[in-house]
Order: structure tokens, then C-alpha cells, then sequence
């Protein structure tokens, strides 16, 4: 593995893995939660804010930036950490989720994909070498191989997808330049074990320093999620991160280490607080309803975020009736509070050797609460 990105296990519990990612601006302490700064910022929470939250890991969008403002204009401004100002580890992704799910009239050919923006309608191209020199440009920490994710039932496909995956891995291995980026590749492979298997076993052949499970969370069951967790999990060695791509409710966090998972990222926190939901261990509130009028208790009790040491529920519903711009900045905090800390427990608990007796603590408190907002947590 090319330094300076190493990875220590230094604990498990059950399949739950506790461990040390080092990468130039930083270790990520896993398992650990990125929240999603789309754009080259985290929605509604400036980076003062992000950094008194504290996460060891944020996610930037490769198709987005190379749309708006361009991933040169990045390149010419010292790179995302200095462009954006957060100066921790950041990960940015391929570009392949978004190219698949949000621009239109594209055509798929092994050599890549070329396709309409969905700002303007203008027509582009990836391939993998174009990916990898986006990213390069972009400067993350973490960069992703370029892949083909496609709906989770059609088999055939998915196996023509999954084959193109893997050419695509190898061509972006080949295109990396930059030593101080670590390249993960992506095990692909729908709801089928045997390709999840066979993916799974290419991926790790390529011997990246990390590995990433994508084409999950577009539209299958939970049970078929986890069933695709427990396959790949024995097959991706043991000694590099694994990270769930565009995963991240509460009860996913956890399901997830239960299953050897050590990244997360996903838009949930912030595309929940522009829904005026606030998200605790056992429930989702929708702060606009009148119960929380005269309430003056916190969102969440004994949470220790900026919002909760601070405001009431009251208070907090007033400026979503009032379509104040603050409701979506206090949410968002709380949302990203919850979620960081959930994985810090989760890590704790696997470092003791108790994840088990966490997670059906958890779920537990979980059952009793089922009343959930629905919105869409796909990546943007």
C-alpha cells in the first residue's frame, strides 16, 4: 500500500471492526460517518460549525463539481480542502451514481458514458481515465475508481454493468497519478450473491488500499442489503476499510458495523432538516407538527449539539412555521450530531467488545418508535 495511507485494526466484535485510516490531513477514526458536502459545502452548516461537530470524514460530489465550477477552477484554487476550507480528511466519489440517476439521455458503452447535464443539457463524457483526472484535480483524500450502478433486479444487466465495473477499475488504477490519493475500488453485483462473490473477488484482486460497496440503497429491501453485506464481507480482505456508499439512518449505521462496515456517508442529516425533520435514536420528528408548540424540551434529550444545548422544540417549530433559514441550520447540526455520534458509539462499543448488547439496545428502543418520515436518501 503506497504511504501515507495505512489501516490498523484494533479491535473487533463479532464481524464489527474498530480501526485507524491515516490519510494527509488526518486519521479517520471508524467506523466513521461523512456527512455529504455535494457541492464543496455541507448544506446549511458552515465550516466553523463542521468543525465544532467534528467529523473525521466529508464527502464532495465529482459529477457536480466538474459541472459547477469545474474541477480546473477547484485545481486553480489550491484543491477542495482549500477551496472549501475544511482542512480534514475529505472522499470524493466517481461521479458514476449521479451519472446513471440524474443526467439524462446517456449512452453506456465499455469505453464510458457519454451524457446530458441535468443543468443545462449540455452533453459530456466520462470515462475512467476522465474520472480519475477530475478527481486529481479536485485533490480529495479518497477518490473512488469509476463504476456502472445500475437498478438492483435485472440480472442480466447487472452482470454486463459489473463487467464493465471491473475493466473501468482496473483502467483507473492504471490512470492514477497522484501518490497522495488512495483509490478505492467498488464491488458491484445487485441483490445476486454469487456476482457480489465474483465482484467482490475481482475488486480485491486489484489490491486497492480500500474498498467500496456500491449499488446498494437504490431501491432493494433492507434484508437484501444486509444479505449482500454478509457476502462480500469474508470475501474483501480484512486489512482495508470498507466503506457502504450513500448508507446512513441510524438503524443502517448499525446494521452496517454489525456487518464489518467501517465508512458511511450519506445526504440524509441535511436533506431531512430541509423536510423540518429532526432525527433521534428512536424516531424521526417532523417539527412542524403543533404537539411541539409549546414544548421546552430539546429536540433530543441528554444530546449535547449546538441545538439541543440551546433551543427547544418550541423554538425550533416557530422558525419552521416562519420558513426561517435558521430551522434548516439548527436541524442540520442536530442531524449530523446524532448520526457522528451514533458511529463514536458504535466504535466504543466495538473497542469493548459489545456491539451485540448495543445494537439490540438499539433496536429495541427503535421498535417502539416506527413512525418515520419518507425521504429519499439517495445520494444527490
Amino acid at each position: 500500500m503506497t504511504e501515507p495511507f495505512t489501516f490498523q485494526l484494533e479491535a473487533r466484535s463479532g464481524r464489527g471492526r474498530a480501526g485507524v485510516f491515516t490519510t494527509p490531513h488526518g486519521n479517520l477514526l471508524t467506523p466513521v460517518f461523512a456527512p455529504v458536502g455535494t457541492l464543496a459545502t455541507v448544506k446549511a452548516v458552515t465550516p466553523a460549525q463542521l468543525s465544532e461537530l467534528a467529523p473525521h470524514l466529508v464527502l464532495a460530489n465529482t459529477y457536480h463539481l466538474y459541472l459547477r465550477p469545474g474541477d480546473k477552477l477547484v485545481a486553480e484554487m489550491g484543491g477542495l480542502h482549500n477551496f472549501m476550507q475544511w482542512h480534514g480528511p475529505m472522499l470524493t466519489d466517481s461521479g458514476g451514481f449521479q451519472v446513471f440517476s440524474l443526467a439524462s439521455s446517456r449512452k453506456v458503452d465499455d469505453d464510458g458514458v457519454t451524457f446530458k447535464s441535468h443543468t443545462d443539457g449540455s452533453l459530456h463524457r466520462f470515462t475512467p481515465e476522465k474520472a480519475i483526472e477530475i478527481q486529481e484535480n479536485l485533490g480529495a483524500d479518497i477518490i473512488m475508481a469509476f463504476d456502472e450502478c445500475a437498478t438492483p433486479y435485472d440480472r442480466p444487466y447487472i452482470e454486463r454493468a459489473m463487467q464493465r465495473t471491473h475493466a473501468w477499475a482496473v483502467r483507473c488504477k492504471d490512470a492514477k497519478k497522484r501518490p497522495d490519493q488512495a483509490l478505492f475500488g467498488i464491488v458491484q453485483g445487485g441483490i445476486f450473491p454469487d456476482l457480489r462473490i465474483r465482484s467482490a473477488e475481482f475488486i480485491a484482486s486489484l489490491d486497492f488500499p480500500g474498498y467500496a460497496i456500491g449499488g446498494l440503497s437504490v431501491g432493494e429491501t433492507k434484508e437484501e442489503m444486509h444479505l449482500a453485506l454478509e457476502t462480500v464481507e469474508p470475501v474483501l480482505p480484512a486489512d482495508r476499510p470498507r466503506y457502504l456508499m450513500g448508507v446512513g439512518t441510524p438503524e443502517d449505521l448499525v446494521n452496517g458495523v454489525l456487518r464489518g462496515i467501517d465508512i458511511f456517508d450519506c445526504v440524509l442529516p441535511t436533506r431531512l432538516a430541509r423536510h423540518n425533520a429532526a432525527i433521534t435514536r428512536s424516531e424521526r420528528l417532523n417539527m412542524v407538527n403543533a404537539v411541539y408548540t409549546h414544548d421546552p424540551h430539546p429536540i433530543e434529550n441528554n444530546c449535547t449539539c449546538y441545538t439541543c444545548r440551546n433551543f427547544s422544540r418550541a423554538y425550533i417549530r416557530h422558525l419552521v412555521v416562519c420558513k426561517e433559514m435558521l430551522a434548516g441550520i439548527l436541524l442540520s447540526i442536530h442531524n449530523i450530531h446524532v448520526l457522528l455520534q451514533i458511529t463514536r458509539e458504535l466504535r466504543q462499543a466495538v473497542l469493548e467488545d459489545r456491539l451485540q448488547v448495543y445494537a439490540d439496545e438499539f433496536f429495541t428502543r427503535l421498535r417502539k418508535n416506527q413512525d418515520e418520515i419518507p425521504v429519499d436518501v439517495r445520494p444527490e
